[in-house]
């Protein structure tokens, strides 16, 4: 029976988790909306004082090697954050964390569990403060940084924590072996299983999702024993230094070294990712962003276990609907969500040259096309709402490609600055609609609110482009509209022989680009967009080992 007084208090909590992973049905156990009746009357507004509170100045974390400062962090909505974080000498900040994780290595899984389930209820308790910093980082709308900064990441959190935790549990502690021996007496062996941990997880956090990203192998790699250093995007920092000030305060007041859980930050002209990678006590390297780091991080980082999330090309097959305003809504506000920043969001919708059958007659190509670029038109006129929904683009690479492809003469529907009351220099657009012209023109992904509309000779055309796109390019998501059955069982074959998740028919609140922690795997591991998924028991089986003592009991 456990001891850990942290474990009884969040036992519930996690035991829950464990079920509904098991179920896949709904549940949550931080609420998505930022209601005062759950976080607090005054929980907004001391969320923004405390988010304040930080800008144009330095971050304190004592951290070992620490010396100078590095930062520069930008706001999407026009201003810098001016907040500047201690500077690791990587070689000494590793051996500090090396020694760190010997005793938290050793502290039972009760123990561990009930120390990451108190880091994320603290830091569901300033989700308000997450969600300003969120939003300030990666140009989120206010909404989405409250829910995919807040409460969803910490479900993702949460979810690694339950599928570790009962992986880990699966495997008793001792065991009384017997083995009859017929005439003879029995073999009998007393035997211990120990969970042993690999050593330092280095968490690789990225500019547009950085808690909801970082999350799952931040608490995947600590509860099963493993120190975490976590290397956030130089331009999204602010949110994953609170949750590793957060995270040595709890280890502290447990009896742990802090330095179980540390951060190191760069910037673009003195990058260390590369050099903590390839630390020899680095074991577990979780990354998210460009197929060129991820590649190289698979092919350089040997001595340790690689999960990474890369690019991927997302699609959308039309062959038909029943439901033709529902679709279209759905598709619109799919493209408008965060810009099109997440790595979830479709960027080539294939509609057959033919057109397709609706529940309004039948509709030509240049017709569905042209619903869709109406619709999102439509759906991001109303500047307040739009800006709600769009947040603003994070970097000026994404910035740039938006301007290029949209100079070209294949515009269906072309980007607009959206105004936002109290952030006059926010860097917001309404999405990018193109009309491929060729096969070359959307075959890679172009991160940002750019979509093509591609013209296919038919279904089975759009969905064997669909399959050989998945295959070698990737995708995380895939969607299909269709009144038949037979087509959509012919998509599902495609989703499983090219090893995406896909969806059918959305028409009402659930959109292809959204993941809901305990019911739906995010990425399969399938694909070239990611070798792993969020979260299942091989994303978290690695990052342990159990080894056996055995012996013969006396008397």
């Amino acid at each position: 029976m456990s001891v850990s007084p942290l474990f009884e208090k969040h036992k519930e909590t996690l035991n829950k988790a464990i079920e509904a992973s098991r179920t896949r049905e709904y549940w949550t156990a931080y609420p998505e909306m930022p209601s005062p009746k759950v976080y607090g009357e005054t929980a907004n507004k001391d969320g923004e004082t405390a988010f304040k509170s930080y800008l144009n100045k330095a971050f304190e974390l004592d951290q070992p090697g620490s010396g100078g400062t590095v930062g520069a962090e930008k706001s999407p909505y026009g201003f810098d954050l001016g907040i500047t974080y201690p500077k690791a000498d990587v070689d000494k900040l590793v051996a500090a964390v090396e020694e760190a994780r010997k005793s938290w290595g050793k502290a039972d899984v009760d123990t561990r569990a009930g120390v990451c389930m108190e880091i994320l209820d603290r830091i569901n308790k300033r989700s308000f403060e997450f969600a300003y910093a969120v939003m300030h980082t990666t140009g989120q709308g206010f909404m989405m940084a409250f829910q995919a900064g807040g409460p969803h990441a910490q479900d993702r959190g949460l979810e690694a924590v339950a599928y570790a935790y009962e992986d880990m549990k699966r495997t008793p502690a001792t065991a009384h072996w017997v083995k009859p021996q017929g005439k003879n007496d029995p073999l009998v062996m007393d035997k211990k299983f120990t969970v042993v941990p690999r050593g330092i997880g280095l968490v690789i956090g990225c500019s547009t999702f950085p808690t909801w990203n970082s999350y799952p192998g931040l608490f995947a790699s600590l509860v099963t024993g493993n120190a975490v250093i976590v290397k956030p995007h130089p331009g999204a920092v602010l949110p994953l230094a609170i949750t590793v000030e957060i995270a040595r305060d709890v280890l502290k007041e447990a009896g742990f070294s802090p330095d179980v859980v540390t951060l190191v930050v760069d910037d673009a002209s003195a990058p260390v990712t590369k050099e903590l990678a390839l630390k020899e006590e680095v074991k577990l390297i979780d990354f998210t962003g460009s197929s060129a780091f991820g590649n190289w991080l698979e092919d350089n980082a040997k001595q340790a276990q690689v999960y990474t999330e890369k690019a991927g090309v997302n699609c959308i097959v039309i062959d038909s609907t029943d439901n033709f305003r529902g679709m279209i809504g759905n598709i619109a506000f799919t493209l408008s969500l965060y810009s099109g920043q997440m790595c979830t969001t479709p960027q080539n919708i294939f509609i057959p040259e033919g057109g397709i059958d609706t529940e309004d007659g039948h509709k030509s190509f240049d017709e569905v096309a042209g619903a869709i670029a109406k619709g999102v038109e439509k759906f991001n006129s109303d500047d307040q709402r739009a800006s709600a929904v769009l947040g603003a683009i994070q970097s000026d690479a994404t910035m740039s490609r938006l301007e290029k492809y949209a100079a070209g003469d294949n515009v269906l529907l072309a980007p607009r600055a959206v105004p936002m009351e109290g952030f006059e220099n926010a860097r917001i657009r309404t999405p990018l609609i193109l009309e491929a012209k060729d096969e070359s023109s959307y075959k890679e992904e172009l991160f940002g609110p750019i979509s093509f509309v591609v013209k296919t000779k038919d279904t089975a055309d759009s969905l064997a482009i669909v399959k050989d796109s998945v295959k070698n390019h990737g995708a995380i998501s895939f969607g299909i509209w269709s009144s038949s059955d037979d087509v959509l069982a012919q998509a599902e074959e495609v989703a499983c022989d090219s090893g995406v998740a896909v969806s059918f028919n959305l028409t009402g609140g659930v959109f292809v680009n959204q993941t809901a922690a305990f019911s739906d795997f995010h990425a399969t591991g399938a694909n070239p967009a990611a070798n792993a998924a969020l979260s299942d028991t091989a994303y978290v089986s690695n990052r342990y080992r159990v080894i056996q003592t055995r012996w013969h009991p006396k008397g």
